[in-house]
C-alpha cells in the first residue's frame, strides 16, 4: 500500500493492493461481512461498518482509484448517479448556486432539472465552448461548475482547460463526469479540477455486470462528500467492489484497443452515403478535434451518428445489426447501440432535446472488443436495409 507506480498499467494492477497478499491469495478475497470488531474508532466515521464504504474492499478501491488520476482521495458508491448526487447534496446548500453544462446525460439533467431546485439550490446551463458566458452567469452565490470529459451522446468537448482555470480563478469547485475518457485518456486533477466522477459501470468495470460508482479528487471534499454519503446509505456492495477492481485491471488494454476501433469505425461511418453527421472527437471534422488532441490521450470508444432519413430508417437500422446489443449503457467488452431519444435521454422532453441537438434519429454506439473489421461489415450490411 506504502509503494507507488509512474505507469497506469501498474497501478491499475498494484495500486491499492495488500502489501503481503492475504492468506497468499493474488487476488483480493471479498470481505462479504457488514460488521467487524470496534477497535477504538475516535468517530461514527471511522467505525469499520459496510454501509460506511470503509472495508478492506472499499478502502482497496479508494486508493486504487485515487492513484489512477494521480488525485488525493476516492470514494465508491452505489451507481454512478449516486455518485452524482452525493456531491451535489454534500457540497451545495439551500440559496447556493452552481453552473452545468448544457449537454448532459439524461439522468443528470433530470436530477438538476427536476430535484434540486426542490431544494432551494439554482443552476443555469452553458455553452461549454463559449468561455466569456461563463462569467456574465457568475453569482455571488456560485459556488461550483460541472461539466462532462466527452458530453452524452454528442461527444462533445468543452474547453476544459478554461473551465477549470475559471474555477480556480472565481473560488468556486470545478467537478467533471469522466465516464467518457476513462483515466487512461484523461486524468482531470492533473489539469486543475477539483472533484472528477465517474459512472463505475462503464469502462471501469467494463463487464455489464455490475453497477457502481466514483468520486476522486481533493481529500477534504472527498472527506466531506464521504460524511455525507454515510448518512444516505449509497454504500458498495463488497462483491461488487471485488468485481470492480477486477475489472480495472484490463482496463488499459480495453480501453486503448475501443478508443482504437471506434476511431476506425468513425471514419466509416463518416465516409458512408447514408450517414449526415458523426460525432467523434478523433475525427478531424470534429469541431472541437484539436482541443481533444490536447486534452487527451485517447478519444474513448463513445461515438453517435446520425441517419439520412427518418425515425422508421433508424429503427430499421437496429433491427439489422447483427452483432451490437440494442441496449442501453456503454463501455461494456461487447458492443451496444441504441437511440438516446428512447434510452438514456428519455426522461428530457423532446423540446429539450432538441434545443441541444438531440433528434429522434441520433444513434449511440459503444464500441465493444469484437474485431473492428466485423463490427464495420455489420454496420455495412444493416445499412443497406
Amino acid at each position: 500500500m506504502g509503494k507507488s507506480w509512474s505507469h497506469l498499467e501498474t497501478k491499475l494492477i498494484h495500486a491499492g493492493e495488500p502489501e503481503k497478499p492475504i492468506e497468499g491469495a493474488v487476488s483480493m478475497p471479498v470481505f462479504q461481512s457488514s460488521t467487524f470488531v470496534y477497535t477504538g474508532a475516535g468517530s461514527y466515521h471511522d467505525l469499520k461498518y459496510i454501509r460506511l464504504n470503509n472495508t478492506p474492499n472499499h478502502v482497496l478501491l479508494h486508493r486504487k482509484l485515487a492513484a489512477l488520476e494521480n488525485a488525493e482521495a476516492a470514494l465508491v458508491t452505489a451507481s454512478g448517479m449516486a455518485a452524482i448526487s452525493v456531491v451535489f447534496l454534500a457540497l451545495l446548500s439551500p440559496g447556493d448556486h452552481f453552473l452545468a453544462q448544457d449537454c448532459l446525460y439524461g439522468g443528470t439533467h433530470g436530477l438538476l432539472t427536476k430535484e434540486l431546485a426542490g431544494l432551494g439550490i439554482s443552476f443555469d446551463f452553458f455553452d461549454g465552448n463559449i468561455s466569456e458566458s461563463w462569467k456574465t452567469l457568475l453569482r455571488p452565490e456560485t459556488r461550483m461548475i460541472y461539466v462532462e470529459t466527452m458530453t452524452n451522446p454528442l461527444l462533445g468537448v468543452a474547453d476544459l482547460k478554461a473551465v477549470a482555470d475559471f474555477a480556480k480563478a472565481h473560488g468556486i469547485i470545478s467537478v467533471i463526469d469522466n465516464t467518457f475518457a476513462s483515466p487512461v485518456n484523461f486524468r482531470p486533477s492533473e489539469w486543475g479540477f477539483d472533484l472528477s466522477l465517474h459512472s463505475c459501470t462503464k469502462y471501469l468495470n467494463g463487464h455489464s455486470d455490475i453497477v457502481a460508482g466514483a468520486v476522486i479528487g481533493r481529500a477534504e471534499l472527498i472527506e466531506k462528500i464521504t460524511h455525507t454519503l454515510n448518512h444516505l446509505g449509497g454504500s458498495l456492495d463488497p462483491h461488487a467492489c471485488f468485481l470492480l477492481d477486477r475489472g480495472l485491471k484490463t482496463l488499459a488494454v480495453r480501453m486503448r484497443y475501443q478508443n482504437e476501433s471506434a476511431l476506425k469505425i468513425a471514419r466509416f461511418l463518416e465516409a458512408h452515403p447514408k450517414i449526415e453527421m458523426v460525432n467523434y472527437p478523433g475525427l478531424a471534422s470534429h469541431p472541437a478535434h484539436e482541443r481533444a488532441r490536447d486534452l487527451f490521450d485517447g478519444f474513448s470508444g463513445m461515438l453517435s451518428f446520425e441517419l439520412a432519413g427518418d425515425v422508421e430508417t433508424a429503427e430499421r437500422f437496429l433491427e439489422g445489426i447483427q452483432i451490437p446489443f440494442v441496449a442501453p449503457s456503454l463501455g461494456g467488452v461487447e458492443s451496444l447501440i441504441t437511440r438516446p431519444a428512447t434510452t438514456s435521454h428519455a426522461g428530457m422532453t423532446p423540446e429539450e432535446r432538441d434545443a441541444l441537438g438531440i433528434s429522434e434519429t441520433l444513434i449511440r454506439f459503444s464500441v465493444g472488443l469484437e474485431a473492428t473489421d466485423d463490427l464495420i461489415a455489420d454496420f455495412e450490411q444493416a445499412l443497406k436495409g
